[in-house]
């Protein structure tokens, strides 16, 4: 009993002492939350710093905290277009003198790599320099440090660059082994997201689609890097072959890179080049990006293009910064749509898909929104399944070329752990009072009469899927099913086929949604404005103290494992008829 008691106060104590943490937290956020002295100063003399390792979103967020008055109601400056921004302020600032790249791992999607990329291009026409460093540096990276006047590489680093490649798990033979299984229901010859749940091997259609979709990434991004590096795309395609990047002395004489050098002497040449007995001050671009982002707007129009940010899965439900739900997009969409200074809506569409369910009340909204205003839609690293059904009724469809789209197709899963549950001992009995009052169960098998209801809803969703596909895009269901059945494509290729109209960044959208509503000076509103209560910031600022189920797990499992329990996890958790890309887009 005393032993239960010590335990118990321990517990005790150890909750209060996190809530005194907490408070003592707040209270510092509170008194440091006014202060100027944290504001961003930029020197004469400044190098920009961009070192993109942490993972990016594209939009950041602009926050609602209610009554928590303690926590500012102002927007964050980490999102890629807030990066974007930053660049494109430098460009024109007498403070800054160049940019340093210094990346070993971007954290950043194709789509959202190119589009940092393209703004280092438009800022190389100030005449000012780009000089980019790595101990080793990746294929991603190389993509984006390929813009550079000058690459080094550490003298025992190396470079990355050998094509693309992606890799599928099969799981088939691993759940007769321990009995469970997931029953799978799907439309779409290509609609390969359970295609691990039923064959130990990839299939000939999936191989196909992947092997293109990877060709055209790699033919757009060595087309940009032989324009940067001045090497042909056939050269390019046989130094990878070669593995010509492998070490320092290789990646230097087939012009991968111009130097080999340590990180002091990669220091050293920036200093000589902004003069030897100059004070080189140093910026980090996400300082820079709430210095530039707090700069007055050279407009005062009160017209207004709101851009909306549908980023991450959806699910059903409200959302967040990270998912989309249909009630957080559908009430910015709301918000826009009676906002009487917003003449025109961009929705800015990074997505996998998800829920049929969610997509479609989505599409819901953004139909009511454009028979009111212009909706353009920009696409990003994913508008995939889901994320293209919500797309697909815009007026007009930007994607960039690498972006990854289409996937109309539905699929259904449900857990099956009957043959486990019977090696172990375990029999599931049911009683009901109606022929199909009883659900299915995880503990038997599924039944013939169950199988096909499930058929059923997820043809029905396929077809109004197709549908709304057609009616979007001005075209016959004959003609989307054609094209559809889950398969994946690339911007390059969607534009081919129907499905986008033109190849085009956020900017590119953004002005075709001036045109659209005849206006030529205006400023931009982000939304969604996330609100958040006291729980989720209390999750946000303890999740530190504690060691997280994930860190444990992962640390337990390792890595890879710790994935492919996620990844079945997710697959368990997946509620009603999915519109999903098939497989998480991983490009090595």
């Amino acid at each position: 009993m005393n032993f239960i008691k010590r335990v118990l106060s321990t517990i005790v104590g150890i909750g209060i002492f996190f809530v005194i943490c907490f408070f003592m937290l707040i209270l510092l956020i509170s008194l440091s939350g006014g202060s100027d002295s944290d504001m961003v100063v930029v020197k004469s003399n400044t190098v920009l710093e961009l070192n993109l390792d942490r993972p990016i979103n594209d939009y950041a967020g602009t926050f609602d905290y209610g009554e928590l008055t303690f926590f500012p109601n102002e927007p964050s400056y980490d999102g890629l277009f807030n990066i974007i921004d930053a660049i494109q302020y430098a460009k024109n600032d007498a403070k800054i003198k160049g940019i340093s790249i210094k990346n070993n791992s971007i954290r950043a999607g194709m789509t959202q790599t190119k589009a940092i990329r393209d703004a280092l291009v438009d800022f190389k026409e100030s005449g000012k320099f780009i000089v980019a460093y790595g101990d080793y540096i990746s294929q991603k990276d190389y993509y984006l440090n390929s813009v550079a006047d000058t690459i080094y590489v550490n003298p025992v680093g190396a470079l990355d660059f050998k094509g693309l490649a992606m890799e599928r798990m099969y799981y088939k033979d691993f759940q007769e082994k321990y009995g469970v299984k997931m029953e799978v229901i799907r439309h779409g010859k290509y609609k390969s997201a359970v295609e691990g749940y039923l064959n130990q091997e990839m299939s000939e259609a999936n191989r196909e689609q992947i092997s293109v979709f990877l060709q055209s990434i790699w033919d757009e991004m060595r087309k940009e890097i032989g324009e940067s590096r001045n090497i042909s795309s056939d050269e390019l395609n046989t130094l990878a072959d070669e593995l010509a990047g492998r070490n320092p002395k290789l990646a230097l004489a087939s012009k991968l890179i111009d130097k080999v050098g340590y990180e002091d002497e990669y220091e050293a040449g920036i200093q000589k080049a902004m003069g030897q007995n100059s004070d080189v001050n140093r910026i980090e671009i996400y300082d820079y990006a709430e210095y530039a982002g707090k700069k007055p707007k050279s407009s005062t129009s009160k017209n207004r293009i709101a851009v909306i940010y549908a980023q991450g899965e959806i699910m059903y439900g409200q959302g967040d910064e990270t998912i989309i739900g249909q009630g957080v997009i559908n009430d910015a969409l709301i918000k826009a749509r009676e906002d009487e200074n917003v003449k025109a809506i961009v929705l800015r569409v990074n997505s996998p898909g998800g829920s049929a369910l969610a997509s479609e009340l989505i599409w819901r909204e953004i139909e009511i929104t454009k028979k009111v205003k212009p909706v353009i839609v920009s696409m990003g690293d994913l508008a995939a399944s889901g994320g293209y059904y919500i797309a697909c009724n815009a007026d007009k469809i930007f994607a960039e070329p690498n972006t990854i789209t289409g996937s109309i197709g539905v699929y259904g899963t449900v857990p099956n752990m009957h043959k486990l549950a019977e090696d172990l001992g375990i029999n599931a009995e049911q009683v009901g009072t109606n022929k199909n009052a009883i659900d299915y169960s995880v503990f038997e098998p599924m039944t013939d009469e169950q199988r096909a209801l499930i058929k059923e809803g997820i043809e029905d969703i396929y077809d109004l899927f197709t549908q709304r596909v057609a009616d979007g895009r001005s075209m016959t269901q004959v003609a989307v099913d054609a094209i559809a059945q889950g398969r994946v494509w690339t911007g390059s290729d969607a534009i081919k086929i129907g499905l986008v109209d033109e190849i085009g960044g956020l900017d590119m959208a953004i002005q075709a949604a001036a045109n659209a509503a005849d206006i030529e000076d205006y400023r931009i509103k982000e939304l969604p404005v996330y609100k958040k209560d006291f729980q989720s910031i209390l999750d946000q600022y303890t999740g530190g103290f504690i060691q997280s189920k994930e860190a444990i797990l992962r640390e337990e499992l390792g890595d890879e494992n710790y994935m492919l329990l996620q990844k079945m996890k997710k697959m368990t958790q997946l509620e009603g008829p999915q519109l999903l890309l098939p497989y998480e887009i991983e490009i090595k």
